[in-house]
């Protein structure tokens, strides 16, 4: 499955599903049943770091038949909102008015209302997550290094062509006769690196 960006908030989610023990919860999680199945279906796509909408769930869990059947999501959101109250599955701000909820589990460990206990993933699986996780991550951080760097050294070239241009504009007023042909693209110059500069102190 094709890995996306995830934003902070996904990322809070998912460390924290991968570091918390048995969550109590007061539903039952029989397998078979319609919320063990979609608790299972989400922690597939959780562990490959992607957090699925009712669309993928269902296409995922019962198929591409049932996708487009109104009642059927409907009755599936249903569910994914009584298993939301039970603190087994989180609800994801969307990205957009128009998108569809996507699910995150809080845990992939539980202790249903029977006291039976449920594991969603294996320590393995867990595992491979937390290290694809962390593999984005430092690919993030080296991004964001090198993106720093990049902005410094623009800024400070453009602090040296201010601070020249300027001074090559100043020298030209000063002059017994005003060196016009100097004057205006040293100012000119000034002017554009002083908008660029402001532009890149912005983005730090």
């Amino acid at each position: 499955m094709s890995q996306h960006k995830l934003t902070p908030t996904e990322i809070r989610y998912m460390q924290e599903a991968l570091n918390a023990d048995y969550k109590g919860i007061n539903i039952r999680l029989r397998e078979g049943e319609y919320q063990y199945n979609l608790a299972k279906v989400i922690a597939l796509f959780q562990l490959d770091l992607h957090f699925p909408d009712v669309k993928d769930i269902i296409k995922r869990a019962f198929g591409e038949d049932k996708v487009n059947d109104i009642q059927f999501i409907r009755k599936v959101q249903t569910i994914l909102k009584k298993m939301e109250k039970s603190n087994i599955v989180r609800i994801l701000p969307k990205k957009n008015p128009w998108d569809l909820q996507r699910y995150a589990l809080s845990s992939f460990k539980f202790q249903d209302v029977d006291k039976n206990v449920i594991v969603l993933a294996t320590s393995e699986e867990m595992r491979q997550a937390q290290d694809l996780l962390q593999s984005m991550l430092n690919r993030k951080e080296i991004y964001s290094v090198g993106l720093s760097a990049s902005i410094n050294f623009r800024i400070f070239l453009s602090l040296f062509i201010v601070a020249a241009s300027y001074g090559v504009s100043v020298w030209a007023l000063v002059q017994p006769m005003i060196e016009t042909l100097v004057f205006v693209p040293a100012f000119s110059v000034a002017v554009l690196s002083s908008l660029v500069l402001g532009k890149l102190l912005s983005q730090r």
